[in-house]
């Protein structure tokens, strides 16, 4: 995605809104694959040797559940988007990595179909075989903590 310094006013801002192809992104390093093209709507502006940029972001992706195995579909929209770029002298800006690095960071590294709450994941697990890791600490705690609990317990000979 690549803006133009010439086309944006003095002393404004020029909207920008459409659609861009999605494989700049590198979604698939991410365990994701985009459907559709990546949609934008943003204005961008210059300020003190730089280019700025705030808006919307939306992509399309299929990414497989890491409980099920089945594919779904989920859309990524990072709102708000915002960035500052700092000019270099050439007349044309590329905001792909800045975009690209807010997707990414949205993608789930574990993903689950039912992570929205908009679906039940079809895996079932046997009883007691999934726990987090609260229900972990909480029933582990008694035990590790034992010792020092000892500790501060006064001895009861009454000495120091």
């Amino acid at each position: 995605m690549k803006v133009h310094l010439r086309q944006i006013p003095a002393g404004s801002t020029l909207h920008l809104e459409g659609e861009e192809d999605s494989d700049p992104l590198g979604l698939e390093e991410a365990g994701a694959e985009p459907v559709g093209p990546l949609e934008y709507s943003l204005d961008v502006g210059l300020s003190d040797g730089g280019l700025f940029a705030t808006g919307s972001l939306a992509q399309r992706v299929r990414m497989t559940c890491v409980s099920c195995l089945e594919p779904f579909e989920r859309e990524v929209v990072v709102d708000p988007f915002a960035t500052q770029i700092e000019l270099e002298g050439s007349e044309l800006v590329d905001l792909t990595p800045e975009v690209r690095e807010d997707i990414h960071l949205l993608l789930p590294t574990h993903p689950r179909c039912d992570q929205g709450g908009e679906k039940t994941c079809p895996a079932h697990f046997p009883a007691g075989a999934r726990t987090t890791p609260l229900q972990t600490e909480k029933t582990a705690r008694p035990a590790v903590w034992e010792a020092l609990d000892q500790l501060k317990t006064p001895p009861s000979d009454g000495s120091p």
